[in-house]
């Protein structure tokens, strides 16, 4: 059997999330079906991780297992021919027996981007949080040795997480506003819990209109109470941007 690892970029607003549900089109089915078609044979991709109902990819990482003898070029060219607009495989290639997506994965970099300005676009409303209030970008900047290292994360996660260890290692976090008023903002991690970045998101945007301070998250992150934190950033605005292999 040959292992074949995946990067693919993806649309999520017309999907029910990465993995395969009873209540919803996932991409994972997709990717399945469409692999199936190529190949002759059933096949199981195995992705990095999930992403939410609504959120995109840059550069989801997955693998599957299969027989087919057919070059990895006409792989590529085949899966995307049958693939919907909205998903595509940017890179396959054969790898060892060994990869795997999920678990050899060391860290992963999410991108929220937020439309900051007075006028909403009509363009990014797909793939953005429209905020029109001004946003206090330093402030927010402020806030972010509250939430890297090593933490647990309970208060900014969702009470539904699948998860029982809420404990995760935010490596990095960086924010830039660019001409268009678009703010950009970007966190990597050893994992992510369900809904943590775009509740981190949320916080920050509170910061950012001056309507809590990082004294006051710091405070809730202590609380490890979901209850206590704000509101949750909405899903259009979440991109998985990569996941980094050792």
């Amino acid at each position: 059997m040959r292992n074949i690892r995946l990067t693919i970029e993806y649309d999520g607003g017309a999907y029910c999330g990465w993995q395969r549900q009873v209540n919803g089109l996932a991409i994972q089915e997709v990717l399945e079906g469409c692999i199936a078609r190529i190949t002759g044979q059933p096949v199981r991709v195995i992705g990095s991780g999930r992403t939410d109902a609504g959120v995109h990819a840059l550069g989801q990482v997955a693998h599957f297992l299969t027989a087919s003898p057919l070059p990895e070029w006409n792989l590529l060219m085949g899966i995307n021919s049958l693939l919907p607009p909205d998903i595509v495989v940017r890179d396959l290639r054969e790898v060892p027996p060994s990869f795997h997506a999920r678990f050899a994965a060391t860290s992963k970099v999410y991108l929220y981007r937020i439309c900051n300005r007075a006028v909403r676009s009509a363009l990014e409303r797909g793939h953005a949080w429209f905020v029109w209030e001004p946003l206090d970008l330093a402030k927010m900047r402020g806030a972010f040795p509250v939430f890297t290292g090593t933490h647990d994360f309970s208060s900014f996660c969702s009470t539904h997480t699948d998860s029982p260890d809420h404990v995760r290692t935010i490596l990095m976090m960086e924010a830039r506003r660019d001409p268009e008023g678009m703010l950009l903002i970007s966190m990597e991690a050893d994992g992510f819990l369900r809904y943590m970045v775009r509740t981190i998101v949320g916080a920050l945007v509170d910061v950012g209109r001056g309507k809590t301070s990082p004294e006051e998250l710091a405070r809730i992150l202590a609380a490890k109470d979901r209850t206590r934190a704000g509101l949750t950033a909405p899903p259009q605005g979440l991109f998985l941007k990569e996941v980094r292999y050792e």
